[in-house]
């Protein structure tokens, strides 16, 4: 009897384990996985201008007015709605009732607060930005009006970037210098815990204002090799991978149980020129450089038809580029010789620095060689995202391969961070004064003849400096297992996750 009634017991205990068993694998459907190629830098909104942080922090953060991507227009955010008093004046009614995560409702002053806050010294990043703002004038607790210091046709439409992501004032004064790892925003996600370098987790904020997020726990982890996100992507490991590298695209498209996501990037690769040290300040020696390379076979070797050369700064998605007006690059060994020859340079060494990515490592390696063919000895360095980050802010490189996407509907930036002086991603330390001014100029003036003038003018003077050469204008190439709904690619890669749910 004894012994029957064990094995009654057991049999009870299969069957629960089985239970329990089968609801684990319920409750893992209720976790989003994302593989990155990097991990944020930083969660604090203004502390940054890279795009794995960006996406964080349009999870944990809102912003007055969002981007409707379907129609292309800008639609009510924490702002349920807004009124232009004058070319520099803009008033919005704040939304009533919303929570921050700490459970603080926004008021007027969090949104005064976290506008003033990007003008300071924390908001280096963000200059080219925030740089017109003259002040936030509270009308009562949900009422505010922004005002600039002059006419910026541009600025409205960078009120949905996530750099004007509305912060908890007691909270950031709370954490203090910690504070971009101990976020607090209204988004629909919470943050969790972060792992530097491998992982953060963010949990769905029940009491989120707007449409509630219909799965409890976001976890994105940094995996910078390819292959690696795609072993993750195909053994179920996580739910989303990005970017694929090209040579896997076919495999996602054979797989059964994976689907391909794909869109046009407002993107451009480009190798950047360190205006503080010679010989790269001397045009003679940028022309020398470019003409060496073979920027077309470059692209077609590495990226194998996805994207294109781009021939202007402003892509050719963006309102006033000029790119399919400009001829393609030519390469022209004996041009680039004869140029150095001028310049007085003979047996140029130098580096030439990217990070981790594999097609930013590949080109860098067609570069070497072709630069050899011209009698420029090279090194490629190649560093983790953060080191290469620091790297280039302490302007000790030489050359750098670095991506710059627009994820803000406006010619403006597709420009401005780059190329104007002191922007908080110019990397090449280029400063001109003309450049500055047409940058001036572009925001001055409404949409219409005059505008698309001054960019044509714009992309020309650019071109024919040479602070950049351009490599490759992307895609968005994003995998998923065929369960993961509502996912659409952004061509800033701002991608969201918001609207993801889950479907067998």
């Amino acid at each position: 009897m004894q012994r029957r009634g064990t094995m009654k017991k057991y049999c009870v205990l299969v069957i629960f384990a089985f239970v329990a068993a089968m609801c684990g694998t319920a409750a893992a459907k209720d976790a989003l996985i994302v593989a990155d190629q990097y991990d944020a830098t930083t969660m604090d909104p203004i502390a940054h201008n890279d795009l794995p942080s960006g996406r964080a922090c349009s999870s944990i953060y809102d912003t007055l007015v969002f981007l409707d991507l379907e129609t292309g227009t800008i639609v009510p955010g924490l702002a349920e709605s807004w009124e232009f008093l004058s070319g520099t004046a803009y008033k919005f009614n704040l939304r009533k009732g919303v929570k921050f995560h700490n459970g603080e409702e926004m008021k007027a002053e969090d949104v005064q607060y976290s506008f003033l806050r990007a003008l300071t010294p924390a908001g280096a990043k963000v200059t080219a930005y925030a740089q017109n703002i003259e002040g936030v004038e509270i009308i009562d607790d949900y009422t505010v009006v922004l005002h600039l210091k002059i006419v910026d046709y541009s600025f409205f439409s960078s009120l949905t970037h996530s750099w004007t992501s509305i912060v908890n004032k007691k909270a950031v004064e709370a954490a203090g210098e910690s504070y971009g790892m101990n976020p607090v925003g209204t988004g629909p996600f919470k943050f969790v815990n972060w792992q530097k370098g491998s992982k953060y987790v963010l949990e769905r904020f029940d009491d989120y204002w707007g449409p509630k997020v219909r799965y409890k726990t976001l976890e994105v982890r940094s995996i910078p090799e390819p292959s690696s996100r795609m072993i993750e992507l195909e053994s179920g490991g996580v739910d989303l991978a990005f970017p694929i590298a090209n040579n896997d695209i076919k495999r996602i498209v054979a797989h059964e149980n994976l689907v391909l996501h794909r869109g046009p990037q407002t993107s451009v690769h480009y190798m950047g020129f360190n205006f503080t040290k010679k010989p790269f300040d001397d045009i003679r020696v940028r022309r020398a450089i470019s003409a060496a390379l073979d920027t077309v076979g470059i692209q077609a070797a590495v990226w194998r038809g996805i994207g294109k050369v781009p021939r202007s700064l402003i892509t050719v998605s963006t309102r006033y580029s000029i790119d399919n007006d400009v001829p393609p690059h030519v390469q022209d060994v004996d041009l680039a010789k004869k140029l150095l020859a001028e310049a007085g340079v003979e047996n140029l060494k130098l580096e030439i620095w990217t990070n981790e990515r594999k097609e930013r490592v590949d080109m860098a390696t067609i570069i070497q060689a072709q630069l050899q063919e011209v009698g420029i000895t090279s090194e490629i360095k190649v560093l983790e995202w953060g080191a290469y980050l620091n790297g280039l802010k302490a302007k000790t490189h030489d050359l750098f391969i670095m991506g710059w996407i627009s994820s803000i509907p406006d010619p403006n930036f597709s420009v401005v961070g780059l190329l104007e002086t002191g922007a908080g991603s110019n990397f090449t330390f280029f400063s001109d004064a003309k450049m500055d001014e047409l940058l001036k100029k572009g925001r001055s003036v409404p949409d219409g003849d005059e505008r698309a003038a001054t960019y044509k003018e714009m992309q020309l003077y650019i071109n024919e400096l040479i602070p950049m050469i351009y490599l490759h204008n992307d895609e968005s190439i994003i995998g998923a297992q065929k369960y993961v709904k509502g996912f659409k690619p952004r061509p800033g890669e701002n991608h969201s996750f918001r609207d993801i749910y889950f479907e067998e």
